[in-house]
């Protein structure tokens, strides 16, 4: 399995005075950290750009399965992408809802512990908290075994 998590702030591994910040500053768009128990690669750019390279990268490691975090405005519209959106109540789930194509496997995030009335949506809404055997079965039935 492999994951991808994407950051809403201001964020960078990088520090400056560093040797990989100099070798960013010097114009590298790519630059790959590696010690003897980790390599990190930092992609300098827009995150539209960057991400099909992640996952050509993901594709080639024994990943059977990459899990994304966020990044709806790079998968929410592509069917060949399985969701789980995960939303805090109804008015957010109904924003992140409007705009997804499928497939949505379900709903889940703290919605899910709140209870509303969501039989509209015809999905399970799954308590990530409580029920995570669930969205793993739900995963592996429909990602791994489809």
């Amino acid at each position: 399995m492999a994951s991808i998590k994407h950051i809403h702030h201001d964020f960078t591994i990088d520090k400056e005075g560093t040797d990989t910040f100099r070798h960013a500053r010097a114009g590298s768009e790519v630059v790959a950290g590696v010690s003897k128990n980790e390599t990190a690669v930092i992609m300098k750019g827009d995150p539209e750009q960057t991400l099909p390279c992640i996952l050509d990268f993901m594709a080639r490691s024994d990943a059977d399965i990459v899990i994304a975090e966020g990044l709806h405005a790079s998968v929410g519209q592509r069917s060949d992408v399985f969701k789980i959106v995960a939303a805090r109540d109804t008015e957010d789930l109904n924003e992140r809802i409007r705009g997804t194509t499928g497939p949505i496997l379900a709903i889940s995030g703290l919605i899910a512990g709140r209870n509303p009335s969501l039989e509209h949506y015809d999905m399970p809404v799954i308590d990530p908290k409580t029920e995570c055997s669930k969205l793993i079965d739900l995963i592996e039935k429909n990602v791994l075994h489809n």
